[in-house]
């Protein structure tokens, strides 16, 4: 059984940073590809990062290229987002997710386990 328990999330101005972490629990090396997803109020669950077992490989969601990174600690499968340059439209709620089924990744129905969300604000 996998848990997911995210953290970090805060309100901030314009361009300002935060780093969200998502403890782990129940990952193991054939399960530690990992993402981000993030939603705000009335839209879909959406794909923000991706991060495959060994940090071998990345992907991001266009909207935040360049602004977030994720990483992921290969020992006990601690998943980080760094998000720096946030904007109003970055407002969401953000999860971890994982347990990889595969196929696309950016699809919320791709993953079996999630967490419950950390809020992450940004204001002008």
């Amino acid at each position: 059984q996998v848990q997911l328990v995210e953290s970090g999330g805060g309100s901030v101005q314009t361009g300002g940073s935060l780093r969200l972490s998502c403890a782990a629990s129940g990952v193991t090396a054939s399960s530690a590809t990992m993402s981000w997803f993030r939603q705000a109020p009335g839209r879909e669950r959406e794909g923000v990062a991706l991060i495959y077992a060994g940090s071998a490989s990345t992907y991001y969601a266009d909207s935040v290229k360049g602004r977030f990174t994720i990483s992921q600690d290969n020992a006990k499968y601690t998943l980080y987002l760094q998000m720096n340059g946030l904007k109003p439209e970055d407002t969401a709620l953000y999860y971890c997710a994982a347990g990889f089924r595969s196929g696309l990744w950016r699809r919320p129905n791709t993953w079996t386990y999630w967490g419950q969300g950390t809020q992450v604000t940004v204001s002008s």
